[in-house]
């Protein structure tokens, strides 16, 4: 192709570097706009990222006036390099077309970064619309993105199936939590917790099960760690020969994940400021009874009638196995039974066969294998309240009866895996629409 012959299609932002002194057009959103020596300076958004346009004639200057941010244009002009530009080159000598004029002043400034300071959270959701136009606050969701895309692609590579449940459903799955109600034909159903039933049930059909999705909990928790509405990556595994293989699947998932992650998304990920990645392949695992005593050992906190991990344990050991042991991952076994879901297995002294995965401080997954075995399970519902007759149940036992294999898996939170890996400090801010305690819009 010769030099300024006119391209027949759009050309994104990052291919310009291949259109050097030719024309092409260009199209998106008017990100910023500036005078400068007399000279307009446009910087155009497009999915890929910005377009200088350097704007010199009056009759193309006039086609701005009183355009504000968010304006969409359609630009032919020539492709020079220009290292002071983003990405390295701009548009000269261009040819503006207006496609939708914007005349109303944007509520926030897209072109500046966006404060996540606590006090400015609700602000920063009610113009969520708008504010996730800033490069930054995009880019989080892209890093998101591209976790998900490498869970799925690492599940899939190991034999797992995709599989998509219920979310209305008419009993609750988990214990503990509270559960949203509402009428169905009046009848009393409840939104999904998990689909713990649904995908232990399909281990009888695929024998390895996956599912990303919402779930829902009605806490009335106004932390940086809990919201009403989360997205969850849920994984069965059957024909497991003892717990140890559910744990080895999460540390290779989570290990494989993370170093392709930061790998695919490295100038992206410093862009946010995201903490560096350390890890092992094998990551630490220390008993709860193990994390109490050194915890309390080492901050003089008494925490001897704690059954569970408290938020600052977690953070603890999580600090200590990154400084001690160059990994920020750690596994908290030696979960006691008084604290276990009915379909747990239980384990030896008093334990169950279950573990947390920490990461940065947080519990990102409970990590348990599940009972197989009809008979223990119908008694282990029984003492825990849950009748297995019951319409909400009866399904789920009958795939235990007529038979399921040993198996294990997990529920993994996508919103602070999210959080975690870019360093965010809310795990509202993780998620493109937050529903919490107190928002239901936008």
């Amino acid at each position: 192709m010769k030099n300024n012959q006119l391209e027949d299609s759009r050309i994104l932002s990052d291919q310009l570097d291949k259109y050097v002194d030719r024309v092409v057009l260009v199209a998106g959103f008017v990100h910023k706009k500036r005078i400068l020596g007399g000279i307009t300076f446009i910087n155009l958004r497009d999915r890929h990222g910005l377009i200088q346009i350097v704007v010199e004639e009056k009759a193309e200057v006039e086609k701005l006036r009183g355009l504000q941010i968010g304006t969409v244009l359609e630009v032919k002009g020539t492709v020079f390099k220009e290292v002071r530009a983003p990405g390295g080159y701009e548009i000269h000598q261009p040819e503006i077309k207006v496609i939708v004029a914007i005349e109303n002043e944007p509520p926030i400034e897209i072109d500046k970064p966006l404060s996540h300071k606590s006090e400015n959270l609700d602000t920063l959701f009610d113009y969520r619309a708008i504010g996730l136009r800033n490069i930054n606050e995009a880019n989080i969701f892209r890093v998101r993105a591209s976790l998900l895309r490498e869970i799925r692609n690492y599940l899939i590579e190991h034999d797992f199936i995709e599989i998509n449940t219920p979310k209305l459903v008419g009993g609750a799955a988990e214990g503990g939590a509270e559960v949203f109600k509402l009428d169905y034909f009046g009848k009393e159903a409840t939104l999904a917790q998990s689909p713990q039933l649904y995908k232990q049930i399909m281990v009888g059909v695929f024998e390895r099960v996956f599912e990303i999705g919402p779930a829902f909990r009605a806490e009335l928790s106004a932390t940086t760690r809990h919201v009403s509405e989360v997205t969850m990556l849920d994984v069965e595994i059957g024909f497991i020969n003892e717990h140890n293989d559910v744990l080895n699947l999460i540390q290779d998932m989570l290990y494989s994940v993370l170093v392709k992650v930061y790998d695919k998304e490295n100038k992206i990920l410093k862009q946010l400021n995201a903490p560096e990645l350390i890890l092992t392949k094998e990551f630490p695992r220390f008993t709860m009874a193990e994390i109490h005593e050194m915890y309390q050992k080492n901050t003089k906190v008494d925490v001897s009638q704690e059954l569970d991990l408290t938020p600052d344990e977690e953070k603890w050991i999580c600090d200590y196995a990154k400084k001690k042991l160059n990994c920020e991952a750690v596994f908290a076994t030696g979960l006691p039974q008084s604290k276990m879901k009915f379909y747990h297995m239980k384990g030896d002294n008093n334990q169950t066969r279950s573990a947390d995965l920490l990461f940065r401080g947080i519990e990102i997954s409970t990590v348990p294998q599940r009972e197989h075995r009809y008979e223990v399970l119908v008694e282990q519902m029984k003492l825990a309240g849950v009748d297995p007759d019951s319409s909400g149940f009866a399904s789920y036992v009958s795939a235990f009866k007529y038979g399921l294999p040993p198996h294990g898996g997990f529920g993994f939170g996508i919103d602070r895996l999210t959080e975690k890996v870019i360093g965010l400090h809310n795990v509202k801010e993780a998620i493109l629409f937050p529903r919490d305690i107190n928002r239901l819009a936008p």
